[in-house]
């Protein structure tokens, strides 16, 4: 179970939301919640036969509206073989009473429980390969899956959200189990500063409205829950006609709308009335404070301001202002804060709510950094719309940013579902396209009047009171009527349908064009339609050997980094600019052995995005301020990292064993180490590795989408044709080193929540006979919802929020990695390494069973299906390939070999590889007076 996540914690504390009135209380603790009263047979019968008819179409959405209340959207898409289901229930921590915080997302995890007729959800997600969860926030809660589209799948996902709308246990005995589960939750989040930081700034700007109030909840809430109480939330409010369905994706939306009607009208239309709430927070007459003090971390200052519902006209106007002081790099405070060495970061984000929502901008300084300077600048530039105001520039280039992405969010069908719920909980699915409409429309008075009257001293949560005899007021807090903004609203003309394609690995195979531009630029394109004509690239370089890349790690790195930073005719900010024009992205990575590009673009425009990616790959600026920009940004990372009991996992059990010397690109630095090389790299290195490593003589460009092949053939022959590297490259070995078994223990002080990590070196590579065995031991033991870990310490224990294994197989080096890892409460730790141990050794003793075996071919079958549908994880496939001189041949193998694989199979090569005595376990958080 998720909670939305934002710019760092109050969405990712997305509350939770309790009822108002407790309908009629059960008696019994552990009693089920009762059902409604079944409809009469003959007017289910008539709901379920008569045909329904449109309430209303937008671009390509369908809305219909069952008898019982029910709001129906359809978003047939054929461009991606997938379906996205997502039931969003009009309900979230706005709707708790006094000493009900933390129910609603309590509810969200309780609904994951089960019914009679459906007790092993998490199981059946697992069999169906469904990337299912649930997410709770202020103003709704929504349980959501997407999956290879499939008519039994995606009916029995139907009839078991309309069999857990009325019948889910909501009982006392899974309450208990999932209480711990809750509360590391919890403490998971409150392990980050800048996440409690954000809820208590939140916290003390609303005095009154539950908005206040962090979705988990207060723990004395969640911990004394009353069950009956829950119980009445949950026929109160997960009720048809307190729901919307959207189904998205590929689907035959008349069979879809059948079984819809089949699965949900049954249940009738309730008779209570659900409470209209009103509460509104009155105008702030002067800014507030929080100081918040913790250990690890570096210092943060949030500026947060609360502004007007999201279907207010003006948010428009907001969100805009909210980029044009937030962004990066082209933001003023980036400029005013970041590049004069005032912070190292900055970040904002708009809540856009049903009621009147917030805005909040935070810098994050260097550690050690004197924090006034940058608070006085920071509100210095956040309030002064009214004396500077916002230029047409600026608002064209915020402009420009929101819908580039509003477009790319909409063209990807699984996207869509989930993103219309956001707007559901405004009110109306449609104010996803009106606030487009409305960006397009927004004018500089506009986002100047906006700025003046919100962005103000007595308008402002951050830290510090000061008397003023001059108060300043802004407009008064107001509701807003929803559907009278939609009296003018035109929708705009649909969308074509995309092409409907098969991913399988045979179809990928004979669509894929294989070619090469001499000399070393191996190429993939796989022309398909999609929907917005969009394509997913990915270009790779390889560097360099083992020699010669010595010392050169950080070097490589912040190459990578700097890439986008500027070029030889243009700016940092003409860079995005230009980005933004072409509505694509492009984005560069990598290491001291591998430089990536990633391209999302529009069809007609790809050739445009490729020669802008060979000018910064060629001609790059490499801009001294830029460096330094992300030098002390990683300098603040790593500070935030020594504290964390996960990075501190990562780190210390990467350097067992390790035989490398410092220097060599396979050694595992300390943070100390990454530290020391961070400040001792110059410019002049960075500009040396790009002169000596960076060419396309090794490389690889692939491409899944919308394409003109001759184009892109042409455009990256002019791009990079020709283009070679000083150094030669030659792939750095990386054989197995075998590692002694150990058990680490890491104190963390002060932190909430605590982890385990396992490692275990396998002698094995992709593509050997014992991979297809593996993954599905692998996947048996601890992946997915119904695997032993989950069911031991998740479900059965409830001692762990996040807790799984994993598999990493190297493709050319017989030296992959088993791993294992949990998140819990430090007074846990003896119960959660308890509860690992014992699944490990029941696996090695007992081996696993024929209908484990099965169970789990459907399941990772079904996942490896979904991962062939995202383009862009195909084009990156499609270039690993080309690197490894495979085809889906071998993916296409490796299907039928997790297919064919037996029981006895499975054990032996577990048993084989999976070796007890070799194993590396740490734990890391407070476990003082253990």
């Amino acid at each position: 179970m998720s909670r939305r996540l934002s710019l760092r914690s109050l969405r990712s504390f997305a509350p939770s939301a309790l009822a108002w009135a407790c309908v009629t209380l059960l008696a019994a603790t552990g009693a089920q919640a009762a059902a409604p009263a079944p409809a009469p047979k003959a007017a289910v019968a008539a709901a379920v036969a008569g045909p329904l008819v449109p309430v209303t179409k937008v671009e390509g959405i369908t809305e219909f509206r069952l008898p019982n209340g029910l709001q129906v959207l359809l978003a047939p898409d054929d461009a991606k073989p997938t379906t996205t289901v997502n039931l969003t229930y009009h309900v979230g921590s706005r709707q708790e009473n006094y000493g009900e915080t933390g129910m609603a997302h309590l509810l969200e995890h309780l609904m994951f429980k089960g019914t009679p007729t459906h007790p092993a959800v998490w199981a059946e997600f697992s069999k169906r390969g469904l990337r299912a969860n649930g997410s709770t926030w202020l103003d709704r809660t929504n349980y959501f899956a997407s999956f290879t589209a499939n008519d039994d799948t995606l009916r029995w996902f139907l009839d078991w959200q309309a069999d857990a709308m009325v019948n889910s246990f909501i009982a006392r005995k899974d309450l208990d189990t999932e209480m711990t589960v809750v509360r590391n939750e919890m403490e998971r989040s409150e392990n980050d500063p800048s996440s409690i930081l954000e809820q208590k700034v939140v916290s003390a700007m609303y005095e009154w409205h539950n908005y206040g109030k962090s979705t988990i909840g207060a723990r004395t809430d969640v911990e004394n829950v009353d069950i009956p109480r829950l119980q009445a939330f949950y026929r109160q409010y997960y009720q048809p006609d307190n729901a919307t369905l959207i189904v998205a994706g590929k689907f035959d939306a008349k069979q879809t709308l059948a079984w819809i009607q089949q699965a949900f009208a049954k249940t009738p239309k309730p008779t209570r009335v659900l409470p209209k709430l009103y509460t509104l927070d009155p105008v702030q007459e002067g800014e507030r404070s929080v100081v918040l003090r913790r250990q690890g971390g570096t210092p943060l200052l949030n500026a947060a301001y609360p502004v007007m519902p999201g279907a207010h006209p003006d948010s428009a106007a907001m969100t805009l202002l909210g980029s044009v002081m937030g962004d990066v790099p082209g933001g003023r405070l980036h400029q005013r804060l970041v590049t004069t060495g005032l912070a190292a970061a900055v970040e904002f984000d708009m809540a856009q709510l049903f009621d009147p929502g917030f805005i909040e901008f935070q810098a994050k300084l260097s550690p050690g950094q004197a924090w006034e300077p940058t608070r006085d600048k920071l509100l210095a530039t956040l309030e002064s719309v009214g004396t500077e105001p916002v230029t047409a520039e600026e608002l064209e280039r915020a402009r420009g940013r929101w819908l580039k992405s509003w477009e790319l969010r909409f063209a990807n069908p699984e996207s869509v579902g989930v993103a219309l719920s956001e707007s559901v909980a405004l009110g109306d699915w449609r104010m996803f396209f009106l606030q487009r409409d409305r960006i397009k429309a927004v004018t500089l008075a506009d986002i100047n009047r906006v700025g003046a009257q919100r962005l103000l001293r007595d308008n402002r949560t951050l830290g510090i009171y000061l008397p003023d005899d001059h108060p300043q007021r802004p407009p008064a807090p107001q509701a807003v009527a929803v559907a009278d903004q939609f009296k003018d609203y035109h929708p705009v003309a649909e969308l074509p349908q995309a092409e409907a394609f098969d991913a399988t690995p045979a179809n990928i195979e004979a669509r894929t064009h294989y070619s090469q531009i001499a000399p070393g630029l191996k190429l993939a394109l796989l022309p398909k339609g999609t929907r917005g004509d969009l394509v997913n690239a990915t270009l790779a370089l390889h560097l360099g050997d083992e020699a010669s890349l010595k010392g050169q790690s950080d070097a490589a790195e912040m190459m990578a980094a700097l890439l986008d930073k500027g070029s030889a005719t243009l700016s940092r900010q003409q860079i995005q600019d230009r980005l933004t024009a072409l509505k694509a992205e492009l984005a560069f990575s990598g290491g001291p052995t591998r430089l990536q590009a990633r391209i999302v673009s529009p069809k007609d425009n790809l050739p445009a995005v490729i020669a802008l990616m060979g000018e910064l790959l060629r001609q790059p600026a490499f801009p001294a301020a830029a460096l330094e920009e992300l030098r002390q940004q990683s300098l603040a990372s790593l500070e935030t990292q020594r504290k964390e009991p996960q990075a501190i996992l990562s780190t210390e059990l990467s350097r067992r064993g390790n035989p490398y010397p410092r220097g060599d690109v396979r050694y595992s630095e300390s943070f100390d180490e990454q530290a020391e090389d961070l400040r001792a790299l110059t410019l002049a290195q960075v500009k040396a590795f790009h002169q000596r490593f960076v060419g396309a003589g090794n490389a690889e460009f692939a491409a899944v989408g919308a394409m003109d092949e001759v184009a892109v053939k042409a455009a990256l022959e002019k791009a990079l044709g020709g283009w070679q590297a000083q150094q030669a490259f030659q792939r750095v070995p990386d054989p197995l080193v075998p590692r002694k078994g150990e058990r680490m223990v890491f104190e963390t002080p002060d932190k909430q929540n605590a982890s385990l990590y396992a490692l275990l070196s396998l002698p094995v590579k992709d593509g050997d006979a014992d991979e297809a065995a593996l993954r599905v031991a692998n996947f048996i033991f601890g992946q997915g919802g119904n695997s032993r870990l989950w069911k031991h310490i998740r479900e059965a224990e409830g001692l762990s929020y996040s807790v799984g294994s994993g598999l990493a197989l190297d493709p050319l080096n017989a030296n992959s990695t088993f791993y294992g890892f949990a998140i819990f409460a430090p007074q846990n730790r003896a119960k959660v390494e308890a509860a690992f141990k014992q699944e490990f050794d029941r696996a090695l003793a007992e081996g696993f069973s024929a209908a484990e075996v099965a169970q789990a071919q459907q399941g990772l079958l079904n996942a490896r299906r979904l991962a062939r549908a995202q383009d862009g994880a195909l084009a990156a496939g499609l270039a690993s390939n080309l690197y490894l001189g495979r085809t889906q041949a071998q993916s296409e193998a490796l299907d039928k070999a997790i297919a064919g694989v037996t029981a006895a199979q499975v054990s032996e090569v577990w048993r084989r590889h999976v070796q007890a005595e070799r194993l590396l376990l740490g734990v890391a958080g407070d476990f003082k007076g253990q």
